[in-house]
């Protein structure tokens, strides 16, 4: 039985040959967010934004929930999965960087289908459980502050309807988790959401060593 190969610059270029489908747009608007600062750590690799998207268009979800925009390169990616007619609601602390990407998702004819919404996403969740009410979306992807990481799923699984999904990203983050002598307070967040998933028996998991960790949640 083979274990977990390591993918270097060669064989991550070999991937990216034959399976990435990043056009003109959505290149432009990773190599723009890698030129800001903290741009190439913030922003998630394409081969995610091609998996989200994937997982969209696979379960026919009309409805998605993102907890951080940044430049909004997996927005841009999910908002192209959906259908006519469907809709993402995507949150962040700042209108400074959704800025950048609301011209990109213009010209990717998918603007109409983002809403932004800024402010501290822990109020602005609360505030859409209150409005109304749980179930609202079939799948969120969580992307944020991971001090918060605890609050914003349980936030998030209220959210989200039966059978549908959570995407929990950086869930290893830079191998941070396994460090002992980490102790900050996004490490720790991140180390208390995956231990809260793995007891969790409302829901699947499958936690995915790619990229920075990626989770799949599935609300049973």
């Amino acid at each position: 039985m083979a274990n977990q190969i390591a993918a270097g610059p060669e064989l991550l270029e070999y991937v990216r040959e034959f399976s990435l489908r990043e056009d003109g747009i959505l290149r432009e608007l990773r190599l723009t967010t890698a030129e800001l600062p903290g741009g190439q750590a913030m922003q998630v690799m394409a081969e995610e934004g091609q998996l989200l998207a994937f997982l969209i268009a696979a379960t026919g979800v009309v409805d998605v929930l993102e907890i951080g925009t940044f430049t909004g390169y997996s927005t841009l990616c999910m908002a192209r999965a959906l259908p006519p007619g469907g809709r993402l609601v995507t949150c962040d602390i700042s209108g400074r960087w959704p800025e950048i990407g609301a011209d990109y998702w213009r010209r990717a004819g998918v603007l109409d289908r983002i809403e932004v919404r800024i402010g501290a996403a822990t109020e602005t969740l609360e505030k859409m459980l209150a409005d109304d009410g749980p179930g609202q979306f079939g799948l969120v992807f969580i992307d944020a502050d991971k001090a918060n990481y605890p609050q914003y799923y349980e936030l998030a699984l209220r959210l989200v309807r039966q059978g549908g999904l959570l995407v929990v990203d950086n869930t290893l983050f830079f191998g941070r988790v396994i460090d002992p002598l980490a102790d900050d307070a996004d490490t720790a967040g991140v180390r208390e959401v995956n231990a809260r998933i793995r007891d969790d028996r409302r829901v699947d998991v499958c936690m995915l060593p790619m990229a920075d960790g990626i989770t799949l949640v599935r609300r049973r």
